[in-house]
């Protein structure tokens, strides 16, 4: 599916990863989790196109997008939901749910169509002809979602998805996102909460100073989170 090497970046001068080596399988679910500047949001920037790399190579299905702009890389189905969202506040939820389907690649083994997104987020179902300016955090949140599964990906990218939202919104979104791998649909969550992405994440990376300083396996979680000194040393807890 997805695959990193040896990858750096940064930005201007500044070098924020380094060396960094990641790995999604087809139908996984997979976290980066690290403290507040551990370079989780460079790496997301970094894999769809936002920020170029010094170094090292993306790969995706055995082909090389490191020098692929950012709408070539969503045409490999990859789609990203950043962490400000990035959405039209003042068109409807509709149009800025139709303007994905607009863009969206047309090879899918599992296409996810306008009806699907409503049956997945309800809340925002009855809201359709509301601008989405006038939404709630967590309703944006969904939006986004909803919006770059119309993109028919075959690996969505969330970055910091819990940041600013209740715990219950949480909650509703993370199931939804583990149910997506049924649908074929592989998963990198990044996040700074390591105990929410363990209850869906299958393995994990553990991000220090733009660096993999830890590696977090199938059935690890529990032994990781109950290392004071390992989650002390990398997530500041």
């Amino acid at each position: 599916m997805l695959e990193t090497h040896q990858l750096a970046s940064g930005y201007g001068k500044m070098t924020i990863l380094r060396e960094v080596g990641i790995r999604v399988g087809d139908g996984e679910v997979v976290a980066i989790v690290g403290a507040n500047g551990a370079g989780k949001t460079t790496l997301v920037r970094t894999i769809c196109g936002l920020i170029a790399p010094s170094a090292g190579k993306i790969v995706k299905n055995g082909v090389d997008l490191t020098q692929l702009p950012t709408h070539k890389r969503m045409r490999h189905g990859i789609a990203v939901v950043l962490e400000n969202r990035r959405l039209w506040g003042e068109l409807t939820v509709r149009e800025n749910l139709r303007l994905a389907e607009v863009n969206a690649r047309s090879a899918s083994s599992s296409r996810i169509t306008f009806e699907d997104t409503a049956k997945l987020f309800p809340v925002i179902a009855e809201r359709h002809a509301s601008p989405v300016e006038l939404l709630s955090g967590g309703e944006q949140q969904m939006v986004a979602i909803a919006r770059a599964l119309l993109m028919q990906p075959d690996l969505l990218i969330m970055d910091e998805p819990s940041t600013g939202l209740a715990p219950k919104i949480v909650k509703d979104i993370l199931r939804v996102l583990g149910g997506l791998r049924e649908r074929g649909i592989s998963l990198l969550l990044v996040e700074q909460n390591v105990a929410l992405v363990s209850e869906i994440a299958d393995r994990g990376y553990v991000m220090s100073v733009g660096r993999i300083v830890h590696t977090v396996g199938p059935g690890e979680w529990a032994g990781f989170l109950a290392d004071e000194k390992l989650v002390k040393a990398y997530l500041g807890g």
